[in-house]
């Protein structure tokens, strides 16, 4: 049957842990199946730990996401979209991020997203209960991460709230982390870990694989953007995603147009689509390929209030221009496009050219230094 040792054994493997690493020791002694419904389902498959333990072992001790809740935990129907809401993060990816975090013996930790509480549980077998606070939007799945810490032994302070506002009381922190992507860094982070680090998935729709890594001095945080993440969107505000019918409407209205830009030369560039991503906020993009082998696909692009979407359709070959439909009181395809245009004019920079700098003002990206801001 799958144990911690054998998590241990697959994350060194993977060369995720190595034998001196500080969080060894936590990732053995905390029982993952603590924090984990008796029903799980991974890839479409069901583990039920009453009918089939050993299997259910098996998807509990093995480097997966694992999704806890859907739809914020409300029955939709079954024809509504499948949102998962809380989950178990990936353990691979949740040592990347620890590990970006530099915590120190004695450090203070605010956990934005208690989720399941497994996290929170090895920052409490590394620094202490006493020396973590978590919090969750959700006040069933903080009473849930509450009691699974308990039964683990672990009793941080487990609060219900919006974190993104932290937790004013406890501070100051010498780190924040959070368990979910926020679409900019939220100021009373930086205020509440003054000479600290926050570690946070950040980005909107149209690109959120990042982590923001910001040092915090003098009342602004700065830092630079690294990792693969994919983390749900914060629930204090829309993330985008969902089924095209719930979005596409008057689809006999858009207003049709051309453009000279490849659908395709966008939606396939992560670098593009982070750059466009900061300047076309609250909107997210599709990409529907055709099933008939012509290689032929859609860039869908939806704004999260539901009032303005955009198409534009890529067909392979040597195209001089590509159709493109556009509705509602957003241009989405054009704020797109001028985002794109953009970053071709800053030379088609990497990701990890960028920066970010957080104070009282607001947020700044920047390129390649501070004083360069875009």
């Amino acid at each position: 049957m799958s144990t911690p040792a054998r998590l241990v054994q697959m994350l060194a493997n993977k060369g995720s842990l190595t034998p001196d690493s500080p969080w060894r020791d936590a990732v053995q002694g905390v029982l993952r199946e603590l924090f984990l419904p008796d029903t799980l389902e991974v890839d479409g498959r069901t583990y039920d730990r009453r009918k089939n333990p050993e299997k259910w072992a098996w998807a509990v001790y093995a480097d997966l996401p694992l999704v806890t809740q859907i739809n914020e935990g409300a029955d939709l129907g079954e024809d509504a979209y499948q949102r998962p809401t809380s989950s178990s993060s990936m353990p691979t990816i949740m040592l990347e991020m620890l590990e970006l975090l530099d915590v120190r013996d004695g450090h203070t930790v605010f956990e934005a997203g208690a989720g399941t509480g497994y996290n929170a549980a090895w920052l409490c077998h590394r620094l202490g209960s006493g020396h973590v606070t978590t919090m969750d939007i959700d006040p069933r799945i903080a009473q849930q991460a509450e009691d699974s810490l308990a039964r683990a032994g672990f009793t941080p302070r487990v609060l219900c709230g919006d974190a993104e506002d932290g937790w004013p009381k406890g501070a100051p922190y010498d780190r924040v982390m959070a368990t979910y992507t926020v679409p900019e860094i939220p100021y009373a982070w930086v205020e509440q870990a003054p000479r600290g680090r926050i570690v946070a998935p950040c980005g909107g729709g149209m690109f959120h694989y990042s982590f923001a890594v910001l040092d915090v001095a003098d009342g602004r945080a700065y830092g630079r953007f690294t990792g693969n993440p994919a983390f749900m969107h914060t629930r204090s505000r829309p993330g985008g995603g969902g089924r095209l019918k719930d979005f596409l409407h008057h689809a006999d209205d858009g207003q049709p147009s051309r453009t000279t830009l490849s659908p395709l030369d966008v939606a396939s560039d992560y670098d593009a689509l982070f750059y466009v991503d900061v300047s076309v906020p609250g909107a997210w993009h599709f990409v529907g390929k055709a099933r008939d082998g012509s290689d032929e696909a859609s860039v869908w692009l939806f704004s999260h209030d539901k009032s303005s979407w955009a198409t534009a359709e890529y067909v392979p070959g040597d195209q001089a221009d590509y159709e493109v439909e556009q509705y509602g009181p957003r241009r989405l395809w054009d704020e797109v496009e001028a985002a794109y245009r953009r970053w071709e004019g800053y030379g088609r920079p990497d990701r990890d050219r960028a920066g970010l700098t957080v104070d009282r003002t607001g947020q700044y990206l920047w390129l390649d230094s501070p004083d360069n801001i875009i």
